[in-house]
């Protein structure tokens, strides 16, 4: 079987040489399983030609994937893909979900939760928060659509109309792209589940904030990766530690939430930004940049993405938190050989994602809705998190950080070694609260818990905490 070469992609323009091109394009078509082991490549002079390159080039690239055992060469026949069966794409890994468990318990507790519990433990806004007028508009609009055939799969990279506006909204942020380096997924989870399939590995050691999101834990050791956290300070990363744990256990990835962080509501400073950065370039390090929360935010924040212009971040964000969970649309953004390789991830896991919600989301967006709901609800959360940070002070508890913006608070209270003891009391009175234990990556006792301002007007929850406290 031979390679049909028209899979890869080469751009003179590009900042990466041909021969890395050729390179990484390969590995990635090997780590993804499209080309399989003993399968045949075109010959030097056939790759050249097909491409219009020099023979030289096409030399360099094949005697690189020689050396690091992607190929072998054959006297007298050619080059031949030798790439062993353990490094294959983690789909082929079997899922730990024991690993999960605790993350599991909160996720259960977050969704099976009824209508009588006070929930200050979850993740998402109310649904009288979300502006359903302009959504069941933009439904409305959708299905009178002429061109629209809603039996088709669509465009494997999403739907271009939104890919467009995606593109404008990052520029806005700063972080220069086209829409070929941006596909859609189903929210920013299955947005984490690609790049999680193509990066890690069992046994590999992932960087993660620490305290930091709980459902990529989880996710993450399903993999069957060694989770390593990074503490969380007031700026951003604690980079200090951040290099000594880079030097001790050898990670290639860090996942890390840079604006209003779940779950300390802090964001990035530049400093901390440009000092992840030299880090991620120093020790070769990939970072996924999670920005789900960033629309919360009214101020430019500084992101990895927008100072590093995705050479070695991978960008992702949703609409879930502020349009609706129930249309999950998310996207990613990244150079083009990673690109690549996660569109065929998702074409191998989900075929593509949903035009119908695609087109629903990219209506709300050119109606100009999103904008004027963005402005309203922040002014709603900004005046819901004053109000529960007086409150969690006056039952006792101290806060994190007192910013201004965004759903999450971090607090604890005083004399308190594990919350997650606070956190089983207040079940046994109809309220869910998340303890920390469940933000660490390995489930370490924790005195903190986080607290989502948009639900937090039952006064059962102060009065609990005030009782606990005194």
């Amino acid at each position: 079987m031979e390679l049909v070469m028209s899979l890869i992609s080469l751009n003179n323009q590009d900042t990466v040489s041909l021969i890395e091109q050729i390179v990484r394009g390969i590995q990635q078509q090997v780590d993804t399983r499209i080309l399989r082991n003993g399968t045949r490549l075109p010959s030097i002079r056939k790759f050249a030609e097909t491409h219009c390159i020099s023979r030289f080039t096409v030399v360099q690239a094949y005697d690189k994937l020689v050396a690091s055992g992607y190929l072998e060469s054959r006297k007298g026949s050619g080059f031949y893909v030798t790439k062993p069966i353990t490094n294959e794409v983690i789909i082929e890994n079997p899922c730990h979900l024991e690993r999960a468990v605790d993350v599991l318990w909160l996720l259960h507790q977050s969704f099976h939760t009824s209508d009588h519990y006070a929930s200050p433990g979850c993740g998402w806004l109310p649904v009288e928060w979300r502006d359903e007028a302009s959504l069941q508009k933009a439904m409305r609009t959708v299905s009178r659509h002429h061109d629209y055939a809603s039996g088709g799969y669509g465009n494997i990279y999403g739907y271009t109309p939104l890919r467009q506006d995606l593109q404008k909204r990052l520029a806005e942020l700063g972080i220069v792209t086209t829409i070929q380096n941006i596909i859609t997924t189903y929210g920013a989870t299955h947005a984490i589940d690609l790049v999680g399939r193509y990066l890690v590995r069992p046994g590999d050691a992932v960087l993660v904030d620490d305290p930091g999101y709980y459902t990529l834990f989880g996710h993450l050791k399903a993999l069957g990766a060694t989770l390593v956290g990074v503490p969380r300070t007031l700026d951003g990363s604690d980079t200090q530690v951040m290099e000594s744990l880079i030097q001790r256990y050898k990670p290639k990835v860090f996942f890390t939430n840079t604006v209003l962080h779940n779950p300390t509501g802090t964001s990035l400073s530049q400093a901390n930004a440009h000092r992840i950065l030299q880090l991620a370039e120093k020790y070769d390090l990939t970072i996924i940049e999670d920005d789900v929360y960033g629309d919360f935010s009214p101020s430019n924040v500084p992101r990895l993405a927008t100072l590093d212009h995705l050479q070695r971040v991978i960008y992702i964000s949703s609409f879930s938190k502020t349009i609706t969970t129930s249309v999950r649309v998310g996207f990613l953004a990244a150079r083009a050989d990673i690109l690549h390789a996660l569109v065929d991830l998702k074409l191998l896991t989900s075929l593509t994602t949903s035009e119908t919600n695609e087109r629903v989301v990219h209506q709300v967006l050119v109606d100009g809705y999103y904008r004027k709901h963005l402005d309203k609800l922040r002014m709603r959360v900004q005046i819901a998190r004053e109000k529960t940070m007086k409150q969690l002070e006056k039952a006792g508890l101290e806060i994190f950080a007192e910013t201004e913006h965004g759903l999450f608070i971090w607090a604890k209270l005083p004399d308190c070694h594990d919350a997650a003891h606070i956190a089983s009391l207040a079940a046994k009175q109809g309220i869910m609260l998340a303890p920390g234990n469940v933000f660490r990556p390995h489930q370490e006792s924790s005195p903190w818990l986080r607290f989502n301002a948009a639900f937090c007007e039952n006064a059962d929850i102060f009065r609990f905490l005030a009782e606990i406290h005194h």
